[in-house]
């Protein structure tokens, strides 16, 4: 069920409200009810594969309980990790460990509640939480704002909102924030996101065939592909977010107007902050960090990006998109006390930078990639419609740019200004957590009605990007 659809807006959601506040006398009946309609809200994609998830939110509460009890941790922790480790790498790298021939499906979320469960094993281990009722526990993992897509919140921020949740307090004033962020993020997926993929999706797949693409179609295709991923996600969270406070509990922030970044560290810092945070304090930390000595810093640095890019997909073009970022992480802590750029064009060279990288992690393969890359960098000429020809007296005049839309002669004037909207919002605007109540209200006005059409007259519900993930 997604967020985005008719049936998840006008019947999950009413539904689950309602119950949430019928119950709302015994905060545990709550408390039931909403690890209810979140088991329900899995089930709706696939219904056996919420055994998987039951099993995996059963065996990991029982290992931490054994874990709590025994003189040495180690092994119980160790067997913890070794189990989500598994179920992960046996669902979702199957095939790059050569076991396609099973056939499994990959589980819906299995990467977001695998590392939440990773997060609360390791906490427990150090003595961070207390030990949650099981049925806290459940709906920490379960609660159906963030099991398929993230926040990656931690244990220690969210377990305590469950244990004094509260469903009938300041009801009005909690529905009515948290309505106006989910609203804002339907906006960026259903107005901007599913806009862009307009213009990106067929330059990708035109490179996916071995299309030449020219300078025009290319970046067209690229810059509309960097929003439209941006968007996409940063909505679905935004969403979330909305959700969850709609239920009195608050998720992080988890996007800071990255493309505004100041350069690719600030950029990661601003990205998914959440898998950021997860990535930096449960996998380059423990590597060691930067406490060795800079060469095994780069190495603890090139293996955590290599594995959050891993952790996006079993292909080899994740791997590419995760070490790309490790090499930009490493060139920049070189020099960033060896020379000192002035700020516009450390924005420029961090967002060139950010833009090349999506080219793998969007394109289909290798092939793909440097096809669309000799796109982008002229490698097959410039070709100019017809229509704009007077206006860019130079390159092959072609009727249509056939790669760019369905290829109609508009197709050119509707990208480049649906990009420039987009750009503005991405460079220009704050972000949402960072707007005052007026500038919030403002944005909601604008889009409602868009909003509105698209999600009443879309022919169907377009899934979430990161849902692949």
């Amino acid at each position: 069920m997604l967020f985005n659809s008719r049936d998840f807006i006008l019947g999950f959601l009413p539904v689950a409200l309602a119950g949430f506040w019928l119950f709302g006398r015994r905060p545990t009946a709550a408390l039931g009810w909403l690890l209810g309609c979140s088991l329900f809200f899995y089930a709706w994609w696939r219904p056996p594969m919420l055994a998987l998830l039951l099993a995996s939110i059963a065996v990991n509460f029982l290992i931490s309980r054994l874990m709590r009890r025994a003189d040495r941790r180690e092994p119980w922790l160790i067997a913890g990790l070794v189990f989500n480790l598994g179920l992960l790498g046996l669902y979702k790298y199957g095939g790059m460990l050569g076991l396609a021939w099973l056939g499994l499906a990959l589980p819906l979320g299995i990467s977001f509640f695998t590392f939440q469960q990773i997060m609360f094993l390791v906490d427990s281990y150090r003595d961070e939480i207390p030990p949650p009722p099981f049925l806290d526990y459940a709906c920490f993992v379960a609660f159906f704002p963030h099991l398929i897509s993230g926040p990656i919140v931690r244990p220690g921020h969210i377990l305590p909102q469950l244990a004094r949740l509260a469903p009938r307090r300041e009801t009005a004033a909690r529905l009515a924030a948290g309505l106006e962020i989910f609203l804002l993020g339907l906006a960026k997926k259903l107005v901007l996101a599913d806009g862009l993929a307009r213009f990106a999706d067929p330059g990708f797949a035109a490179a996916g065939r071995g299309d030449a693409l020219t300078l025009i179609e290319a970046w067209v295709a690229l810059l509309a592909y960097a929003l439209q991923i941006y968007f996409d996600f940063s909505g679905y969270s935004d969403m979330a977010i909305g959700l969850a406070r709609m239920f009195g509990i608050e998720f992080p922030v988890n996007f800071r107007s990255p493309y505004q970044a100041r350069d690719i560290s600030d950029f990661w810092r601003r990205w998914n902050i959440t898998l950021s945070g997860f990535l930096k304090e449960y996998l380059y930390i423990p590597l060691g960090g930067n406490r060795h000595g800079e060469v095994k810093r780069i190495r603890n640095l090139m293996i955590t990006m290599l594995l959050g890019g891993l952790w996006h997909g079993a292909a080899w073009r994740f791997l590419l998109w995760g070490g790309l970022h490790g090499a930009y992480l490493t060139a920049h802590g070189w020099s960033k006390t060896r020379l000192r750029l002035p700020r516009p064009i450390a924005w420029g060279l961090t967002l060139l930078a950010v833009l090349l990288a999506w080219v793998p992690f969007r394109a289909q393969n290798f092939n793909a990639a440097w096809t669309m890359y000799k796109g982008l960098f002229g490698l097959n000429g410039l070709a100019v419609p017809a229509m704009l020809a007077r206006f860019i007296p130079f390159g092959h005049v072609v009727p249509v740019l056939p790669h760019l839309g369905d290829a109609r002669g508009m197709s050119l004037p509707q990208a480049v200004l649906l990009l420039a909207c987009g750009w503005f919002v991405a460079l220009a605007l704050p972000d949402l957590a960072a707007m005052n109540p007026r500038r919030r209200a403002a944005a909601l006005v604008a889009s409602f009605a868009f909003t509105m059409q698209a999600l009443f007259f879309a022919p169907a519900a377009l899934p979430f990007l990161y849902f692949q993930f």
